[in-house]
């Protein structure tokens, strides 16, 4: 999965194409079954949701982020360009949102360096902020591994439809745009991930269906309190 994204490198306060489509500002998954749905954005209502689910989806958006081990916590826009500077293009980090209106924020290092992308949290699920008028059309998830693993092209369901299509490529590129795209994760020096993590999101990248293999329970309850592969 490509995104699209003009300059400057972070910090900055130029703004991001998502696919070629859709453009979002710079900034400088199994845990129900109610928080479990990839869906389209659509408005909610104070009628239509419950505010205590923001309390338990959140809850469960962050439990899977410390277990992930990119989760860098609140570093500042300079750390997390420090981070990525010297790394690949493609690497990627999360970590806590500088801007009051917002929890997180999605830096990764491009060829012209490292950017950011808000992660906006509406109604339970997460997305990519975007001022496009397409915004409606943003596909919105419950987690943020979930949100990450989608534009990773590494989910299941989103690899089976894309067949033998390869990756997507952005319609077009403006004069300043620059190409972003999501390859691996750098993990964080104070939360890496355990073997024991590592094991399992090795499993889960060779199977979705982990209920079904013949271990014992424990382990079972183990890989589905993280269902992503990355």
């Amino acid at each position: 999965m490509l995104l699209c994204l003009p300059r400057p490198p972070l910090p900055g306060p130029s703004s991001v194409m998502v696919s070629g489509r859709m453009r979002v500002p710079n900034d400088g998954s199994e845990s129900d079954d109610r928080c479990n749905q990839l869906i389209p954005v659509q408005p909610i209502t104070p009628q239509s949701w419950d505010p205590t689910e923001d309390l338990r989806c959140i809850t469960t958006a962050f439990q899977h982020l410390h277990a992930s081990g990119w989760y860098w916590g609140s570093i500042s826009a300079s750390e997390a360009r420090d981070a990525l500077s010297n790394m690949v293009e493609g690497t990627f980090l999360v970590r806590d949102s500088s801007h009051p209106h917002y929890m997180l924020t999605l830096s990764v290092k491009t060829a012209r360096g490292p950017t950011n992308v808000r992660i906006e949290y509406s109604g339970g699920h997460f997305r990519l902020d975007s001022t496009s008028p397409a915004r409606p059309r943003l596909l919105s998830f419950p987690t943020v591994p979930g949100l990450v693993q989608h534009y990773l092209g590494t989910g299941g369901k989103e690899k089976k439809e894309r067949g033998n299509k390869g990756e997507e490529v952005p319609v077009a590129l403006k004069d300043s745009a620059i190409v972003m795209k999501l390859r691996q994760p750098l993990h964080s020096p104070k939360n890496f991930p355990s073997l024991q993590h590592l094991t399992r999101l090795a499993i889960n990248r060779h199977t979705d269906r982990p209920a079904q293999l013949p271990l014992p329970r424990l382990l079972l309850l183990y890989l589905q309190d993280y269902p992503f592969q990355v």
